[in-house]
């Protein structure tokens, strides 16, 4: 019996091992992360982000483009030339004057507007000298970029926090299943000897028909433990992203883990990656108003084309050309569609304006219920200490009571069960405690991890 109670008490003293049991849980938590399907998901966005972000610089170099095109025409417009009626009479006087044939008759021509076997290839440079709407996307991507980065942030610790949770919900349900199991081997023992007491005839068949009693309610007790444990140990292998029989190491976690609690120093509400996110998408959003409300500011870019053109392929010093020159463009109406645009980025700006101000109460409400949530289950779990203390204290006077026949079986039935309730009690206050601390831990979150 002194051995059963020196293990009992064993699972709920807490002894001082903070190293193995932030190895342990910093283990498991780095394999979440690293397993996480949704988390790869969003570093995919975040990269995704950034090579926009790319692509948004790369409209302010100059680029380089080839084109070449080759016609073939017949008919169409024409315009006719009268040579010949006008240099016919002339030559026919030369000739007359000269006395020979020199100058020969010539034919009206009429040549067709289409070219026909013409070609033109080019090489084209272009770049924009002055363009706000390159500008303000410039800047949309950018913002992009940290909104990524606060979606990975937000998710990564709501995943830590699940993690820390289902561990120590698994914890919890396997310590019971431990407490419960010795309770088992308790009752067993009281069954047998009262079995024994009885075919002696030293006890009544009703001492052990509750014995036997007992036995089952143990028995049922310790099957919806297990059931809890098995519970709890699948849903922390999904979490971890493994296979749902995968073995879990549980450990006993000390009270000196909760000075974490008293460490962490308060930070403001509009420095969580939460509050960060919807200034963000506000900055977005005032972005593009400004850019539509800067509509009617010219654009220009500037262009050089280096290339040939000429008939039948020819490519000599006639063919060759260079050009350079600007291009200048100013909206003059586009059926009032800038209008609607700017009332669009307004009321989303509003919009944004409102979330933020509702998401900053909830913040606020969030960690002002995870602080009162940590000071009742600290106070939950000082008085869970204490009443373990007098429940063992107690159970060990009637239990030698009983042994001395100075305690009937009902004293010492109640006493067994007010150990195993305190016992159960001490657990449960212990890891909703941790639990508590991991959703304060989640409430003062402000790091933005890097990718």
């Amino acid at each position: 019996m002194k051995n059963f109670l020196l293990i009992l008490l064993g699972y709920f003293v807490l002894h001082p091992s903070t190293s193995y049991s932030q190895s342990v849980l910093d283990g498991y938590i780095e394999e979440g992360i690293k397993n996480n399907l949704v988390l790869k998901e969003k570093y995919l966005d975040l990269e995704k982000s950034l090579l926009d972000l790319k692509d948004a610089k790369s409209y302010f170099l100059p680029s380089l483009d080839f084109s070449t095109n080759y016609t073939l025409a017949s008919g169409g417009r024409t315009i006719d030339i009268p040579i010949g009626n006008l240099l016919n009479p002339v030559y026919t006087t030369l000739n007359q004057l000269t006395g020979s044939n020199a100058f020969p008759q010539l034919e009206n021509v009429s040549e067709q507007f289409l070219p026909d076997n013409f070609y033109d290839a080019r090489f084209r440079v272009s770049m924009p000298l002055y363009n706000p709407d390159l500008i303000a996307q410039k800047q949309i991507r950018a913002n992009q970029r940290l909104l990524s980065e606060y979606e990975l942030s937000i998710y990564q610790a709501n995943l830590i926090q699940d993690i820390k949770i289902a561990y120590f919900n698994y914890c919890m349900a396997s310590t019971a299943v431990d407490v419960i199991e010795s309770s088992k081997s308790l009752v067993e023992q009281n069954l047998k000897v009262n079995q024994s007491l009885q075919a002696n005839g030293k006890a009544l068949p009703a001492s052990v028909l509750r014995a036997e009693s007992e036995v089952e309610t143990i028995e049922a007790m310790l099957i919806e433990a297990k059931n809890q444990q098995k519970n709890a140990a699948n849903y922390f292998n999904f979490l971890l992203n493994r296979p749902m029989t995968t073995e879990i190491v549980k450990e006993d976690l000390d009270q000196s883990t909760l000075k974490l609690i008293s460490e962490m120093e308060e930070v403001a509400i509009q420095g969580k990656p939460e509050s960060l996110r919807v200034q963000t998408a506000t900055l977005i959003q005032q972005t593009a108003l400004k850019a539509n409300q800067n509509f009617w500011i010219p654009k220009v870019n500037t262009f050089a084309d280096l290339g040939s053109q000429a008939f039948d392929w020819r490519f000599n010093n006639q063919s060759r050309y260079l050009i350079w020159g600007l291009n200048l463009s100013v909206p003059i109406f586009q059926g009032n569609r800038n209008r609607t645009q700017i009332q669009r980025a307004q009321l989303g700006i509003q919009t944004l304006q409102n979330q933020q101000q509702l998401l900053d109460q909830k913040l606020e409400l969030d960690l002002q219920l995870a602080k009162n949530e940590i000071i009742t289950q600290k106070a939950a779990l000082e008085s869970a200490t204490k009443k373990l203390s007098s429940a063992t204290a107690y159970f060990r006077l009637v239990e030698r009571g009983y042994r001395e026949g100075v305690n009937s079986l009902i004293e010492f039935i109640d006493a067994r069960n007010q150990l195993t309730t305190a016992s159960l009690q001490k657990n449960l206050s212990t890891y909703k405690l941790l639990k508590a601390n991991a959703q304060l831990e989640r409430q003062l979150h402000t790091e933005t991890p890097k990718p």
